[in-house]
């Protein structure tokens, strides 16, 4: 049951702490009611990309209980969303840092702005899997054991839906975003590239290049209802696993 909207100031249910940021804040997600997870969901793992964070936050401050198999976690940045940048405290793109047979030691270049180049450069970190949020998220999905892991970025406006499940094509017409598949080569080092190593169904939600008060009416409502049913959200006529 949803919340009355007077009350979605604050969360009807607490987090618990999974690990810790290298500037020691701590890393929150929101276990499911049920021992079984279906989806994990994370956003903000790019500090330039809040509306993640705000758009999946507004959904799980929707809900009067926990959500009913899905795992969340609103930030898996919180020290680049703090300092609004890309990287984490030591300047590593925490999404080109997983243990992923792709991984590279080359400098991640990054756009300034939408239309520039791209020079900005980044750490992929010192090795794979060596920064602690990357280590805590991986631990964390170890200990759910997810069905399927959704990460929410911006604003490429796709779903990113490599695998080809029911939740993508659902995802895709109800956003109204194409759906696609990213190419691995362009993400050494990325929480995709590692997933398709490992076996793991994920789905890129690229939100669009929009402000967040625009997307607001159009994702939140997705949102909340994948938090409410898990996987339910797929037709039954269409479901086979869902994810």
């Amino acid at each position: 049951m949803a919340r009355p909207i007077r009350n979605r100031g604050a969360f009807a249910t607490k987090p618990s702490v999974y690990g810790h940021s290298v500037a020691n804040a701590p890393l929150q997600v929101w276990r499911p009611a049920s021992s079984a997870v279906d989806i994990l969901i994370f956003a903000g793992i790019h500090g330039e990309e809040p509306d993640s964070t705000v758009l999946l936050s507004r959904a799980l401050r929707s809900l009067s209980k926990r959500p009913t198999s899905c795992a969340v976690v609103l930030c898996a940045n919180p020290d680049g969303m703090q300092c609004g940048t890309r990287g984490n405290s030591n300047g590593v793109d925490l999404n080109r840092n997983f243990p992923s047979s792709n991984w590279s030691a080359e400098p991640v270049a990054h756009q300034w702005g939408v239309d520039s180049d791209r020079t900005v450069l980044l750490s992929p970190g010192e090795a794979p899997c060596s920064e602690p949020e990357v280590e805590a998220l991986l631990e964390l999905i170890a200990d759910l054991d997810p069905k399927c892991v959704i990460s929410i970025h911006s604003p490429l406006g796709v779903i990113d839906d490599p695998n080809g499940t029911e939740l993508g094509r659902e995802l895709a017409a109800r956003t109204g975003l194409p759906r696609t598949t990213l190419p691995y080569e362009d993400t050494p080092g990325s929480f995709g590239s590692w997933a398709n190593d490992t076996g793991l169904a994920s789905i890129t939600y690229e939100l669009p290049d929009s402000s967040i008060w625009s997307m607001l009416p159009v994702h939140v409502p997705i949102l909340q209802e994948l938090l409410e049913k898990g996987l339910a959200v797929v037709p039954a006529n269409s479901r086979g696993g869902g994810c």
